[in-house]
């Protein structure tokens, strides 16, 4: 008998009904953005909350798998350190998002509560990617994600590149997605199985099946491979980026750019580490050579940009490479893959945060002449983009140095020194643009017409700015706390019936 256990998925149900509400209130009871504030903030508060319920739970009875069909016998999700992490940090990444994002939704009117609706469904298929153990939910998850943040990338129709963005967002996002579920049924039809635990599971087939002739197994984890390397920007499959996150709302890219990494790579890491972790010997050195063409390829590129967003868009090429460089260890590189991506989602929101206080919430363009004499026209603004931008450099006393630490450890110890080294020597030219932004932020006067144009914020930006740097401040301090958080956060790996 199938077994229904909604604190599994209680989650997606308080976003669901979240987004539900929101567009009651805005349609049925006239009600406006302050109101669909309340709601979503309350949705996304007791998300995060039943977060922390699912840890203490997998604490005090260890990890449980959760069964539908075949008489109770497919597992489609699981609860374990992993999956509660990962949902934890893409409600908490897209509650913050959201929040710096505030400005936008109040100028789209009426319209903004579909924005705020797609958001929040947008997470939820995003929290569904991360607690999946069965590769056709996994999907079905990043479908769900994918198809609201198509429509958010076009949401302000009056932008001209708006338009083109999402355009190319939707075709190519909707390509990688047929790679990702054509990868799938080839892994079926090696396996015989969608679901990566269970007693008819790849990890059970794996446990007592030798496959001879793996061909069409290593084509289909290759599929999957390049259809998630899409959704997380890795370099060669990255070409989207710089054009969605210049032609998106200013304000809707962090979502974008920092809720889907983290699914993206619990997905990967789920189904490589786990699932397929018998066949690392060959998928480790497919994800090793695609970690140092993104690190090098997104280096190279951010350096030659002259618009911010864009150079942020190469930048998260590079950084991928190097959340990439933690998986070829397997299991043991998933600590300093969690690290990198926790503390590197929020630095990513912060930064984007402020391009949209400069360049305004449905702007564009954010030209890196517009940062110049940032630090006399807002001393707060250019503190917080100076941190932001040393972290994300890997400067000694930031979170960003010692997740680049983590990462390249564990591809030394794994065996890959030579990737350890073209990242390092990529994080050391990557400096460039980091300090370039604080050369003209601190070492330039500011344009003439922009000299005495007051920046405003409201104070839920703010909020979210502050949030941000304090995190990325924190934990590059005191990085203990959520270093131990992150070595107990390992996915499942044993079989269990």
């Amino acid at each position: 008998m199938s077994q229904i256990d909604f604190l599994a998925i209680a989650p997606e149900i308080f976003l669901l009904v979240g987004a539900v509400l929101v567009l009651m209130a805005a349609v049925t009871l006239d009600l406006g953005p302050r109101a669909w504030g309340i709601i979503a903030g309350t949705t996304l508060f007791a998300s995060f909350v039943i977060a922390w319920v699912q840890w203490w739970r997998v604490d005090a009875v260890g990890a449980q798998l959760h069964y539908t069909g075949d008489f109770g016998r497919t597992p489609m999700v699981v609860l374990d350190y992993f999956s509660v992490f990962g949902g934890g940090l893409v409600v908490a990444a897209g509650g913050i998002a959201l929040m710096g994002g505030w400005r936008l939704i109040s100028t789209f009117e009426r319209r903004g509560a579909e924005y705020v609706a797609l958001a929040l469904l947008a997470i939820a298929g995003l929290h569904i990617m991360a607690i999946s153990a069965n590769l056709i939910l996994m999907f079905i998850g990043l479908e769900t994600a994918s198809i609201a943040l198509y429509v958010i990338s076009g949401f302000t129709r009056d932008q001209g590149n708006s338009d083109e963005a999402a355009t190319k967002y939707f075709l190519l996002g909707s390509f990688a997605s047929a790679l990702f579920l054509y990868g799938i049924a080839l892994s079926y039809a090696a396996t015989g199985s969608t679901s990566i635990y269970g007693d008819r599971g790849i990890i059970a087939f794996f446990g007592d099946r030798i496959i001879l002739d793996q061909g069409v197994l290593l084509i289909g984890i290759s599929l999957m491979i390049v259809g998630l390397g899409f959704k997380v920007s890795a370099a060669p499959f990255h070409q989207w980026a710089p054009d969605v996150y210049q032609g998106a709302p200013g304000s809707a890219v962090p979502l974008m750019a920092s809720g889907v990494k983290i699914a993206g790579f619990a997905a990967l890491a789920r189904v490589l580490t786990v699932g397929f972790n018998a066949n690392i010997g060959d998928w480790a050195q497919v994800i090793a050579g695609l970690a140092a063409l993104s690190v090098v390829v997104g280096t190279l590129l951010a350096i030659a940009q002259s618009d911010f967003k864009r150079m942020l868009a190469y930048s998260g090429v590079a950084h991928a490479g190097f959340m990439l460089t933690a998986l070829v260890a397997g299991q043991d590189g998933i600590p300093g893959l969690w690290f990198y991506l926790g503390t590197y989602a929020f630095q990513l929101i912060g930064t984007f945060v402020i391009a949209s206080i400069i360049s305004g919430p449905r702007g564009g363009a954010s030209p890196l002449d517009s940062y110049k004499g940032l630090a006399k026209r807002s001393p707060v603004l250019a503190g917080s983009l100076a941190l932001l931008m040393l972290a994300m450099g890997g400067i000694p006393l930031t979170a960003g140095f010692v997740g680049k630490v983590g990462v390249l450890s564990a591809a030394i110890d794994a065996g890959y020194l030579w990737l350890a080294i073209v990242g390092l020597v990529s994080a050391v030219a990557g400096l460039f643009f980091y300090l370039r932004l604080i050369v003209l932020a601190y070492f330039n006067e500011p344009d003439p017409e922009l000299a005495d144009v007051p920046i405003v914020a409201p104070l839920s930006t703010r909020l979210a700015l502050a949030v941000c740097v304090g995190f990325t401040f924190l934990f590059g301090v005191l990085p203990w706390p959520l270093l131990n958080l992150t070595a107990e956060s390992v996915p499942l790996a044993g079989f269990l019936p």
